[in-house]
């Protein structure tokens, strides 16, 4: 009696680039459950990315991984969500000059708005590539270095958040999942600056 071979079946291209997608999509959602706190946002996004990179590398992961990530990442990552709360409110204030019509307002508040957008860019890239025992002072001066280096990936970027916000002005619930899309937006920029 002859034995047949069993060969193990490999996802065509399509279904694994749809289980990509699907899984950024769930992600999203622990990202939103995980931000519930004000200051957690960092750390949650990077136990997304984090989660995402395991994904696409065919390794193991789910819910326990990234409860375990986010709270190696929120160790540190809690003063970067503070700070960029601090920096929204600075940004605010600047947009209120411009509009109470101080002199110079106009030039300030968009030097402000890209500021702030630069912070986005940079604190997303951060969060693409940090792994435990990284520093988060470390993971965004490097991340505000690729920012200013590779203005293409910034702007893919900065084109997610866009979406993440039109997605909520449209339909509310749809910018929940949206989050782990632009996790993994931001997991594939740092992917293909490391491969430049």
């Amino acid at each position: 009696m002859s034995q047949a071979r069993v060969r193990p079946r490999r996802e065509s291209g399509f279904a694994e680039r749809y289980g990509v997608f699907a899984e950024s999509l769930l992600t999203g959602v622990w990202i939103a459950v995980a931000c519930l706190g004000v200051v957690t946002y960092p750390a949650a996004f990077a136990a997304g990315a984090r989660h995402l990179r395991r994904r696409t590398g065919h390794q193991g992961g789910g819910w326990r991984e990234f409860t375990a990530d986010f709270r190696s990442a929120l160790r540190g990552g809690w003063a970067v969500g503070a700070a960029g709360w601090v920096a929204v409110v600075v940004a605010w204030l600047d947009v209120r000059a411009v509009r109470a019509g101080l002199p110079g307002g106009p030039l300030v508040g968009a030097v402000g708005l890209l500021a702030l957008l630069g912070l986005a860019v940079a604190g997303l890239r951060a969060a693409a590539v940090w792994a435990p025992g990284e520093r988060w002072r470390v993971l965004l001066a490097e991340a505000g270095r690729r920012t200013v280096r590779d203005p293409a990936g910034s702007f893919l970027l900065v084109g997610g958040a866009v979406l993440t916000c039109c997605s909520a002005l449209l339909i509310a619930p749809l910018a929940v999942p949206v989050l782990g899309v632009v996790a993994g937006a931001a997991v594939a920029v740092e992917e293909r600056y490391r491969r430049r």
